[in-house]
């Protein structure tokens, strides 16, 4: 993924990202919850985390994933929740850092269409 080539071998300051900032979230705590309102996504830069529906697993990810997109393109309710599994760092976006990086780099915006077709189907609208 292009974003991940920013943050190796070391992330960058989040001032390179116009209204990023780094969330940090310890192990086992929940970078956000199913039902919370979004509008930001985020890009994991250390850790590994987990999205879950009630019950279940979504998916594993680690350095380089984004996670919260569908918030961009649709602010609302979150589908999923978000939990670390080891202490995360995560690079925050809003709209217009996200907007800021696609004109600098249009094949973001398609890996972004890539992960929402990939995770819709599998995360229960409910």
């Amino acid at each position: 993924m292009w974003i991940l080539s920013l943050l190796k071998p070391d992330p960058p300051p989040a001032n390179r990202f116009p209204g990023g900032r780094i969330h940090h979230v310890p192990a086992g705590c929940a970078l956000f919850e199913k039902g919370d309102t979004g509008d930001t996504m985020y890009v994991l830069i250390n850790g590994s985390a987990e999205i879950s529906s009630p019950g279940r697993s979504v998916e594993r990810l680690g350095p380089g994933a984004i996670v919260g997109e569908l918030s961009l393109v649709k602010p609302g309710p979150r589908r999923a929740t978000v939990k670390a599994r080891q202490d995360c760092e995560f690079l925050t976006l809003d709209a217009e850092s996200f907007q800021d990086i696609v004109r600098q780099n249009p094949a973001f915006a398609l890996d972004v269409m890539r992960s929402l077709a990939r995770r819709i189907p599998a995360t229960p609208h409910a």
